[in-house]
C-alpha cells in the first residue's frame, strides 16, 4: 500500500469519526430540551403543569410592578382638618357620590388646600360659630389634579365649551381648584345634615345657580329658607375674601385665576 493510499485513509477516518460525534451532541442538546419542557412517557396535563413551572416567578414580578403607590406629594398643601378639626369633610370625589358616579381620587383621601387658604377657612368657621354655634361648615372638594380635572372636562364632552365652562373649568387653562385656592361647601348641622338649599352639590340646573335665585323664589321653586341658607354660606364666606361663582352655589374661589397662578403651582 503507497504512502498515499495510507494518507487518504486517515483522511476519511478522521472524518468520519468526527461526524459521529456531532450527532452524539445533537442528541444529547435535543434530550436535555426535551427534559426541561415534558416528564418522558407524562400524560398532557403532567407536561402542562412542567411547562407553567415559571409562573410563580411572573406572578411575584407582576405583583411588584402593582404594588400600592405612595400617596401623591402635596407638596405645600395641608389637610384642613389639621388646621381646624371642627369642620367636617366628605371628599365626594374619593366616593362614587358624584355626578360622575365613580371614584376620581384614589391617592387624595383628605381635603387639601393651600395653607393660608386653610387658614382663611378656619376663620370662616370661627365666624358661622359665633352666629350659628348649632351649625359648621362641610366641606366637599379642595384641590383637585389637573388629571382628574380633564376626566370631568371630557366626561361632560356632549355640552357645548361655551356651556361646559359654566360648571367644569377648561383644564387647558386651568382651574382654581388645581392650585388648591377653591374650595366646594355646604353649612351643616353639628350632626352632619346638611342644611336645604334647593339644589344638590353638582346639580348643573339653573336652580343652583345664584344669579337665578330671585326667579326661582319668585315662582316658588325655591323657599325663602333655602335661599336664605345660601345667603347665610356665601356671607361667612364673603367675611374672609372668599368669593362665589353665579353658576354654583357651593362654589367659592380665595382669588382670581391669575393670582393664582402667581402664587401657587398646579397640582398635577
Amino acid at each position: 500500500m503507497s504512502l498515499k493510499t495510507i494518507f487518504l485513509w486517515l483522511l476519511t477516518a478522521s472524518f468520519l469519526l468526527s461526524c459521529s460525534q456531532n450527532e452524539v451532541e445533537e442528541k444529547k442538546v435535543k434530550v436535555g430540551k426535551t427534559m426541561l419542557c415534558e416528564k418522558p412517557g407524562g400524560s398532557k396535563k403532567e407536561n402542562d403543569s412542567l411547562s407553567l413551572s415559571a409562573k410563580p416567578l411572573e406572578k411575584a414580578s407582576a405583583e411588584k410592578d402593582t404594588a400600592v403607590k405612595p400617596k401623591k406629594d402635596m407638596g405645600g398643601l395641608v389637610d384642613i382638618q389639621t388646621i381646624e378639626p371642627s369642620i367636617l369633610v366628605d371628599l365626594k370625589y374619593a366616593s362614587t357620590d358624584n355626578f360622575m358616579k365613580r371614584r376620581l381620587y384614589f391617592d387624595i383621601d383628605k381635603l387639601y388646600l393651600q395653607k393660608d387658604v386653610a387658614e382663611r377657612l378656619a376663620k370662616v368657621q370661627h365666624y358661622l360659630q359665633e352666629l350659628r354655634p348649632d351649625l359648621t361648615l362641610l366641606v366637599y372638594d379642595g384641590v383637585r389634579p389637573l388629571s382628574v380635572q380633564w376626566a370631568m372636562w371630557r366626561a361632560l364632552d356632549t355640552i357645548p365649551v361655551k356651556e361646559r365652562v359654566k360648571f367644569v373649568s377648561n383644564p387647558a387653562s386651568g382651574s382654581i381648584h388645581n392650585y388648591g385656592a377653591a374650595i366646594d361647601l355646604t353649612i351643616a348641622k353639628k350632626d352632619g345634615t346638611p342644611l336645604d338649599m334647593g339644589a344638590g352639590y353638582d346639580d348643573i340646573r339653573k336652580i343652583a345657580y345664584p344669579s337665578w335665585e330671585s326667579h326661582f323664589l319668585q315662582t316658588g321653586e325655591l323657599t325663602k329658607q333655602q335661599v336664605e341658607n345660601r345667603k347665610l354660606l356665601r356671607k361667612v364666606m364673603q367675611s374672609q375674601g372668599f368669593s362665589n361663582i353665579k353658576t354654583e352655589w357651593w362654589h367659592f374661589n380665595a382669588c382670581s385665576r391669575v393670582q393664582a397662578k402667581a402664587r401657587y403651582k398646579v397640582l398635577e
